[in-house]
């Protein structure tokens, strides 16, 4: 093996990212080193790739960026049990302290003490990665690896779908990017009732349909809560699912969410939310659950039982492919949205 490869750097801070030749990551005695075969572009990719203020705050540079990803391991290190060279994997992008309160008590997911995979250390545009072998996920073999480097997405979207009761309950869905599109499959497949899709892009709320959603809502020629209201008797959408991070739709969600429903947040706002909290959740009685990555490890169980009971089909949500040397071309178009997953076949 040559001691270098080609990866996806985000080189300084600011918009763009440099495809260059790098150093072949070196496996540390409890990690692994995985063949890269396929990866997908991340909402929060393309803010790296942007440099926007989440970014300009959070990541490091510099470093190959990119956290979805399936592979082959090439090379375990000497302390690593239970997983081989030869295995098919992804992996949980987030490397916790494993000794702090929240780790101990089953809420690593949300550790204060992450670093995560592709943000704060190095990822996997590129053709080696190294993880930590305790955050390795087994892949079957017959799995496609682009549709395999989709789970750490899906495990967003089964998170924020299964932080509450979801059966019968209508369900809005606000941002149906390709986490939101995600996420109306997940719904359907569990059992929801009306599946409502909100989102301001036309080519995106066309993939909702064919993706399960019952009804759309364009949010540029109707205020989401209006709307939602007016088509559920005045009553409200029994679970928000809101995806967008744009703060005028979390509003909307908050005033459209039922008296004791549920509203999962996993869309990230760049600046502050001014909430009737009074009114639109203490008064209400509602449920106010807070997403962040995958709950670790029982969101895997629980796609990997979906994926192999074929609940769900992931294909469908990739509409484009392409090499890593065409990453402009791919970070432009994620950006004009009007795709649903991209995936780098490496």
């Amino acid at each position: 093996m040559s001691a270098a490869m080609v990866g996806l750097v985000k080189e300084h801070r600011g918009p763009g990212a440099t495809l260059k030749e790098v150093p072949i990551p070196t496996c540390g005695s409890d990690e692994v080193l995985v063949k890269i075969k396929a990866t997908s572009i991340c909402g929060t990719d393309l803010h790296i790739y942007k440099w926007d203020a989440w970014a300009e705050k959070t990541v490091v540079t510099p470093n190959v960026f990119g956290h979805e990803f399936a592979g082959i391991v090439v090379e375990t290190g000497e302390r690593v049990t239970g997983v081989k060279i030869g295995d098919h994997v992804s992996a949980e992008g987030h490397m916790v302290c494993g000794t702090c309160k929240a780790c101990r008590t089953g809420n690593a997911h949300v550790c204060p003490h992450t670093k995560s995979f592709g943000i704060t250390a190095p990822g996997c545009f590129a053709e080696y990665a190294v993880v930590k072998a305790g955050n390795i996920i087994q892949n079957d073999e017959k799995l496609p690896f682009e549709i395999a480097c989709l789970q750490d997405p899906l495990g967003n979207a089964v998170q924020t779908v299964l932080s509450g009761d979801i059966v019968g309950k209508s369900v809005a869905i606000i941002g149906v990017g390709p986490i939101g599109l995600l996420a109306i499959k997940v719904a359907k497949a569990c059992g929801a009732g009306t599946i409502f899709a909100v989102d301001i892009n036309p080519n995106r709320l066309e993939m909702a349909v064919q993706m399960g959603a019952d009804v759309i809502i364009n949010a540029m020629e109707a205020r989401t809560s209006d709307a939602l209201r007016a088509l559920t008797d005045g009553e409200g959408v029994d679970v928000v699912l809101e995806m967008s991070g744009n703060p005028q739709a979390i509003v909307d969600g908050f005033e459209a969410a039922a008296h004791a429903g549920r509203i999962s947040l996993l869309g990230i706002p760049t600046r502050e939310v001014s909430l009737d909290v009074t009114n639109h959740i203490i008064f209400k009685g509602l449920k106010v659950e807070g997403i962040t990555g995958r709950k670790m490890y029982e969101t895997w169980y629980q796609m990997k039982g979906l994926l192999k009971q074929k609940r769900i089909d992931l294909a469908s949500v990739i509409t484009h492919r392409f090499t890593l040397d065409q990453y402009e071309k791919a970070f432009r178009l994620m950006d004009t949205g009007q795709c649903g997953k991209i995936v780098f076949i490496h």
